[in-house]
């Protein structure tokens, strides 16, 4: 009965001296240090993986075995009641019901991570930000934003994604070019639901007004970064932050020296898809953006601000030494290192 309490209560007396785990009973811990002198014992001859425990060796030769197989789709399963879960896939059958607000859900485990959208309750903490999530498989994505680790690989042509989910969408759009979620309101198909509902938003008129410039955004969270000044994604390279997931990914390239974007034209390689978009208004001679007092026009909108100040007279880079101000950073950067080479930052 002792023993049995101590599920309850949580007490483990019982330390392993080889590691930090801790146990109920002296039984459980003797098994516990039979996987440290017997690490590794185990060995596939199919595909040479190694396992400590037995138990799981065996689970794992039903892989190649094929005893637990999908007739439907023919993946095969370690066991046969995560068989019977992967089934319902197929069947669409939903055991598992919530009791508030009564959707259902194909297993326990599922169903157990959207309770806690009713709790409110987040367990899984990132130990590099303050952030906190329902699921531990949410928790393994978002360390990635930090990392940068992108062990998901294309089989076709290499590229790397941080979750299965963006490697499937790529290979569906570019690789296989199926696009079978169409809109019922358009001619318009998407290779992932997940871009479908994103258009879909444009149909319901479902922007939100943001309260500080007036504008209004499909993904008005997002867009408020721009006037709180938040930065959540960092770099663990310089430690720069940003406050889009994109421009830090943008970003990391330039540690990397990866160039994905490709011009057509002349073969140039880019870091960015906007880079690329400037580079090429050179071969095809537009220039979209035009001066309203006078007939000039430029190939980018940051070269047109920039032309606008010849006529406002507007000079905002200051300099931090002797206060001079400039109408491009660029200009003031040649001033610094001109004048002020001893007081720049390090």
């Amino acid at each position: 009965m002792s023993l049995h309490k101590r599920i309850h209560s949580a007490e483990k007396p019982f330390p392993c001296t080889l590691c930090e785990r801790r146990f109920t009973n002296k039984y459980a811990l003797n098994d516990h240090l039979e996987t440290h002198a017997q690490e590794d014992r185990y060995s596939c001859s199919h595909c040479q993986k190694r396992f400590k425990s037995k138990i799981k060796f065996h689970r794992h030769m039903n892989i190649h075995t094929e005893k637990y197989k999908c007739a439907e789709c023919g993946v095969c399963c370690l066991t046969g009641n995560l068989l019977t879960r992967h089934r319902r896939i197929h069947s669409g059958e939903k055991l598992f019901l919530c009791s508030v607000c009564g959707k259902q859900f194909q297993s326990s485990a599922s169903l157990g991570a959207h309770r806690r959208i009713h709790s409110g309750e987040r367990p899984y903490k990132c130990h590099l930000c303050d952030k906190a999530f329902a699921k531990t498989g949410s928790l393994q994505s978002h360390v990635r934003v930090h990392t940068g680790a992108k062990p998901y690989v294309c089989h076709v042509c290499g590229k790397s994604f941080s979750e299965g989910g963006h490697r499937n969408r790529h290979v569906r759009a570019v690789h296989i070019g199926d696009k079978p979620h169409k809109c019922h309101l358009c001619d318009r198909a998407f290779s992932d639901p997940f871009f479908l509902r994103c258009h879909m938003k444009i149909h319901m008129g479902a922007k939100q007004e943001c309260d500080v410039c007036d504008k209004a955004f499909y993904w008005l969270k997002s867009h408020m970064r721009v006037h709180t000044g938040e930065k959540p994604y960092k770099c663990l390279l310089c430690h720069k932050s940003f406050s889009f997931y994109s421009n830090l990914a943008a970003h990391r390239r330039s540690h990397s020296g990866e160039k994905l974007f490709v011009c057509s034209v002349c073969g140039k390689r880019f870091t960015t898809k906007a880079s690329l978009g400037e580079h090429s208004l050179i071969h095809s001679g537009e220039r979209p953006f035009k001066c309203q007092l006078c007939d000039k026009a430029f190939r980018t909108a940051s070269a047109l601000r920039n032309h606008v100040r010849v006529h406002t007279g507007e000079k905002p880079y200051v300099c931090h030494v002797c206060g001079k101000s400039f109408t491009e950073g660029g200009h003031r950067k040649r001033h610094l290192r001109a004048m002020h080479k001893g007081d720049m930052p390090v």
